[in-house]
């Protein structure tokens, strides 16, 4: 069957964040939503039809996931990931943020060190903030159009703490992260007696222009299924994420007893009969709707940088190796960053991520001018927005 990523799906008026949100968040709403991270593509019709199906059934009562949710899980697992997962390793949780929260619970007290690579996805720098913990902070450094760790100052900084939180591939930016990286901050967490919760939610969505392949952190080896809890869902991958499904795999039993017994004892990690039911049609259906979606995205990266280059020359673009997520550098336009902020919404209309809400120094200059831009949409949805930028930013151009 072959997809329609083209298609214009309405969305406002549905109580959706992405579009319905933009009052609340940017002053306006006549202006064009290229932030919250999910896609303006149609769920899957297999999604669709097997949540149909449910509510034939007309009792919508409490629910589980039966034998056939977690077959499915451990195969995709098995299939994507080379992790050989058993039932016990695995529990439901509902939405990864929410499972980083549980194991900052669960496994630290206050005034305990977590560590994060900056920039980074928000609730990495307000989880650990908000519970109380002291946030440790490693830069990411800049090389080539790409972020890469700074190894020296991630030793230093771990010395002092109990858990880090990975974003394996890295958000904002969409990296994919070599074994030889994994295993040097698997050796950091095993020399340090660290935990790493490694949030691996854009894992599927690695693109062609990717050098790598997604490597999930669990399998470097002994050390890194010592101290690891993996999380992964299908709510990126298949554009559901208003289920609030995802699963959390920990292979070593004494960690896992600590979070299982959090998550079972003030019963926080339940599900609805859709979250089930939607992510096992996701995971047992899925595959030629996530290959051709993923071509699509390729294509879009591959617009977004030759348009930029025409029509934005200025625009330092950092282009995701995975997942639709691109890292917008506007420094070079002798703006500041407020400037650049009320610039895209007053005056090209358009909604991108503020990028220092990505680290909680508001002057970091990893994240000075840089904005976040969702590129998970029709391809005349991100000409559109683009066309907009150049407009105001490069008016001479387009």
């Amino acid at each position: 069957m072959k997809y329609d990523f083209d298609e214009i799906i309405p969305r406002k008026g549905t109580n959706c964040v992405k579009h319905d949100g933009l009052k609340a968040n940017f002053g306006a709403d006549d202006i064009l939503p290229m932030w919250v991270a999910d896609m303006d593509f149609r769920s899957p019709d297999f999604v669709m039809k097997a949540i149909r199906e449910r509510c034939e059934h007309e009792v919508l009562g409490y629910a589980v996931p039966g034998k056939s949710y977690w077959e499915t899980i451990c195969d995709w697992m098995q299939r994507h990931y080379k992790i050989n997962a058993s039932r016990e390793e695995l529990h439901f949780i509902p939405g990864i943020v929410a499972g980083i929260s549980f194991a900052i619970q669960a496994l630290t007290q206050p005034g305990d060190s977590i560590l994060i690579l900056t920039p980074v996805y928000p609730p990495f720098v307000n989880l650990p903030q908000n519970s109380g913990r002291r946030l440790v902070c490693s830069p990411l450094k800049e090389k080539d159009d790409h972020f890469c760790i700074d190894f020296a100052d991630l030793e230093k900084k771990a010395q002092r703490c109990k858990i880090m939180i990975l974003s394996n591939p890295h958000n904002p930016i969409g990296t994919v992260w070599s074994k030889g990286e994994l295993q040097m901050i698997a050796d950091i967490c095993q020399r340090n007696g660290m935990i790493l919760i490694s949030d691996e939610i854009h894992a599927d969505l690695t693109l062609g222009n990717s050098p790598l392949p997604h490597t999930s952190f669990s399998t470097i080896g002994e050390a890194a299924k010592a101290c690891s809890i993996t999380f992964i869902a299908p709510s990126k991958t298949f554009n559901i994420a208003g289920l609030g499904s995802s699963v959390c795999y920990i292979p070593n039993e004494e960690l896992r007893k600590r979070y299982f017994a959090y998550l079972e004892t003030y019963e926080v990690a339940l599900g609805n009969i859709f979250a089930y039911v939607g992510a096992e049609a996701a995971f047992k259906e899925g595959e030629e709707w996530l290959n051709q979606m993923k071509e699509y995205l390729q294509g879009n990266v591959d617009f977004l940088l030759s348009y930029c280059k025409e029509y934005l020359p200025r625009l330092r673009v950092m282009a995701p190796e995975a997942s639709y997520l691109a890292w917008l550098d506007f420094s070079n336009y002798n703006m500041g960053h407020d400037e650049v902020k009320q610039t895209l919404i007053k005056q090209a209309k358009v909604a991108l991520n503020d990028g220092r809400t990505f680290s909680p120094n508001p002057y970091d200059p990893l994240t000075e001018c840089r904005f976040r831009l969702n590129i998970g949409c029709p391809r005349q949805t991100l000409e559109e927005a683009l066309r907009r930028i150049a407009s105001v930013f490069e008016p001479s151009e387009k």
